[in-house]
């Protein structure tokens, strides 16, 4: 066991005593330009995930991006919106479990269905609730952590004669 240690430590030896050194520092490195941007790599970084033989890890340079390139459509959400709970809630009378499940469906089809907008760099959050219409009144409030130029919502309210359902979609911009 100590042997292949030992195979390894010479190993990793030999390969840093090849590498040139760029700087009187010793600072080791290679300088890469592309169109916009300048980025040092380390030779020993290199080095280091080479002989562990792990998965390369994929470092991305960072886009600088402030805000999106496309917005939000909230109007088109709304129409999401409207047209699932117009169609899953239409005919249906309110009953405790039905509506516990019913409420995991719908969150599930809204979001699929506003994922496939394929709107970029937006973090989607679902809300959704269904409740029994006995003649009372209901509020319904939501707190968060807010961008107000980038980050947005879209809300929907259903009412039939036994249940109402209120849909809520948060988009918050992933910078």
């Amino acid at each position: 066991m100590s042997d292949l240690l030992k195979d390894k430590f010479q190993r990793k030896e030999r390969r840093i005593s090849k590498v040139p050194s760029e700087g009187g520092h010793g600072a080791r490195g290679k300088e890469t330009r592309t169109k916009d941007s300048i980025s040092t790599v380390s030779c020993i970084d290199e080095l280091v995930q080479q002989d562990d033989n792990a998965r390369m890890a994929v470092t991305m340079e960072n886009t600088y991006q402030l805000g999106p390139y496309k917005r939000f459509p909230v109007l088109a959400v709304t129409d999401i919106l409207k047209d699932v709970l117009t169609t899953y809630l239409q005919q249906e009378k309110y009953e405790v479990e039905w509506s516990q499940k019913m409420t995991k469906t719908l969150s599930e089809v809204i979001r699929a269905r506003v994922k496939d907008l394929m709107i970029p760099r937006y973090k989607i959050v679902v809300l959704v609730h269904i409740g029994q219409l006995t003649g009372q009144s209901m509020q319904i409030s939501s707190r968060c952590l807010w961008d107000a130029s980038n980050d947005t919502f879209a809300s929907y309210s259903f009412k039939n004669s036994s249940l109402f359902g209120l849909a809520t979609v948060f988009a918050v911009y992933f910078e």
